[in-house]
């Protein structure tokens, strides 16, 4: 890490999203406001506005119509962004696949929120678990930093020829997004070499070479797109750890799946993703010093999942407990807890798995809760038995 290439600076996690949309000068970004996602694009408009970016940014009146002119704006060839929470990515929703299927590169920011009702401005994960099956890559984030570190790479991450998919870049709505961090931003020039210039490989202004975009598809051909598709996704998973690595050299931060904090010989491990992974590092530390074998694996990509992976990184310790800040209203538990199990089924060394459903709505998660967690995931690795697989932590039951 050199001083010449990043400075240290004081973000909330908007600002320094903005900042990376900034420095990343997309052709185009098409917006409109939600909390608590608004400052992004309000600050990113202060930066068309001034001229420091060259983008077209166009004012809709929906979430729906900001998708629908990304979508039309990456297909003409142009690198595209967006922005959203919640109730608005809900209303993309079908702007939402139909991206994911024509295969464009787009890069969306989402600031966590509860998806109503009852409406609810503060952060949980349904929107974006909501979204998980629609084709789009995943990206969580800790802090700020690593916020701004994964919209930086989102853009070579969507754009790879292998890949060309749309990419979330998820932060935890208030928590992150409007709490001040430090953090490095690396200088414009820097970001622009990593990014790099786009050139489409198909577009629909290429008139000596027409393409079709959207049409109808039916049983002849749909299911050998979605195949395609889906290939686009798998290979995410050789692109991604690739782009981090280079990503790293000009950063000094190493970026991959996920994070295993102190789980080299833990008992008992916690997995989780967002901004409680802070949190629950410092009870690590504390339990640690107690003596206590814990550790956290923090997971940074839900979508492609990495099966593989996770599977070596928990195989042969006693007990897992993962905890979702969102639920499937399926009685099976939430969906990071549906991953990972499934992920685990055919391991010969499988540990014990619980799952904790918390922070629905904004509900603070203390650090008594999450010791709380460890303790009663030590006593399934101790005892060898479940005896509440699935637990609404700190809801008046």
């Amino acid at each position: 890490m050199s001083s010449a290439t990043q400075s240290r600076v004081a973000l909330t996690g908007n600002e320094a999203v903005a900042q990376a949309m900034r420095q990343i000068n997309p052709d185009v970004v098409a917006a409109y406001p939600i909390t608590p996602q608004t400052e992004i694009v309000q600050m990113f408009s202060s930066f068309v506005a001034d001229g420091d970016v060259d983008t077209e940014f166009v004012r809709v009146e929906s979430e729906h119509s900001a998708m629908s002119a990304v979508i039309g704006s990456a297909a003409a060839g142009a690198r595209a962004m967006t922005a959203t929470s919640a109730n608005g990515l809900a209303l993309m929703w079908e702007m939402v696949y139909i991206a994911a299927s024509n295969r464009l590169p787009i890069v969306m920011p989402v600031v966590n929120r509860a998806l109503s009702g009852p409406i609810n401005i503060h952060c949980d994960h349904s929107d974006s678990m909501g979204a998980r099956d629609s084709g789009w890559i995943q990206l969580y984030s800790e802090n700020a930093q690593e916020a701004y570190d994964n919209v930086v790479q989102a853009v070579r991450i969507a754009e790879h020829p292998e890949v060309q998919l749309p990419v979330m870049v998820c932060m935890d709505g208030f928590i992150i997004s409007h709490a001040l961090d430090n953090l490095h931003v690396l200088t414009d020039d820097t970001v622009r070499e990593f990014i790099g210039a786009y050139e489409a490989a198909y577009t629909l202004l290429d008139v000596d070479n027409p393409i079709t975009v959207g049409p109808l598809d039916l049983q002849d051909w749909f299911f050998e797109h979605k195949r395609q598709q889906i290939e686009g996704s798998y290979k995410a998973l050789e692109v991604i750890p690739e782009i981090g690595r280079k990503f790293s050299a000009l950063s000094g931060r190493d970026y991959g799946f996920f994070e295993e904090y102190r789980t080299e010989d833990a008992d008992g491990i916690i997995i989780v993703l967002g901004s409680t992974a802070g949190t629950a590092k410092d009870v690590v530390d504390a339990m640690r010093s107690e003596g206590q074998k814990v550790g956290l694996l923090k997971v940074r990509v839900m979508r492609p999942l990495p099966t593989q992976q996770i599977v070596r990184a928990l195989a042969g310790h006693p007990a897992v407990s993962v905890m979702d800040r969102s639920d499937t209203f399926s009685t099976a538990g939430g969906p990071v807890y549906h991953a990972v199990r499934h992920a685990l089924y055919d391991c010969e060394q499988r540990p014990l798995v619980s799952n904790y459903v918390y922070g629905l709505g904004g509900r603070d998660i203390r650090p008594e809760d999450i010791r709380r967690v460890f303790d009663e995931t030590l006593e399934v690795a101790r005892t060898g038995r479940i005896t509440r697989p699935i637990t609404y932590l700190g809801v008046r039951e």
